[in-house]
């Protein structure tokens, strides 16, 4: 089967031996089971390719092995906080998860002029006003409001609330 990408290209779409699991866990367990499974895999020598825990994805971890689901449900069996596994006859599209391996940046949701509150450091609890964006370093630079002088503080990212969004009209 043929698909055309962005760029009008034409893309041959590939069988692969192997396919993506969702394996359902209990919250706040997910990493412990990826790394159980990882442990365990390696000493059975089971063919997993790749296991991810997205933070974004609660109650979830993600494993790529081979189209063997019976292998993969042997692996499962006696784990602690293990569910069971999702899907059934269904296979998981790299299309599907792929916002989970690429994180979204700190500053993605931030523009500039937006007024936003400063959450820690040595400004906590100040307002400012989104001046410049860094995205490279997920750093912004931002104007205080109750300062005496305009001067142009730069400060991570995740250092930040949104309190208003710049309205463009």
């Amino acid at each position: 089967m043929e698909e055309e990408n962005a760029d009008g290209e034409d893309l041959l779409e590939v069988d692969f031996p192997h396919t993506i699991f969702a394996i359902k866990t209990a919250l706040g367990h997910e990493k412990t089971v990826a790394e159980n499974l990882g442990q365990k895999g390696k000493r059975k020598g089971a063919h997993i390719f790749s296991i991810i825990s997205p933070m974004k994805l609660r109650g979830y971890v993600l494993i790529e092995g081979e189209k063997n689901e019976k292998a993969i449900e042997e692996l499962l069996k006696g784990m602690q906080y293990v569910r069971g596994i999702v899907g059934g006859e269904r296979d998981i599209s790299l299309k599907e998860i792929e916002h989970y391996l690429a994180p979204k940046p700190i500053v993605a949701d931030i523009t500039e002029g937006d007024i936003v509150e400063i959450i820690n450091g040595p400004f906590k609890g100040e307002k400012a006003r989104v001046k410049q964006i860094d995205t490279g370093k997920e750093e912004i630079t931002v104007e205080l409001f109750e300062a005496m002088v305009s001067i142009p503080v730069t400060i991570k990212g995740d250092s930040v609330r949104v309190l208003e969004k710049e309205e463009n009209l």
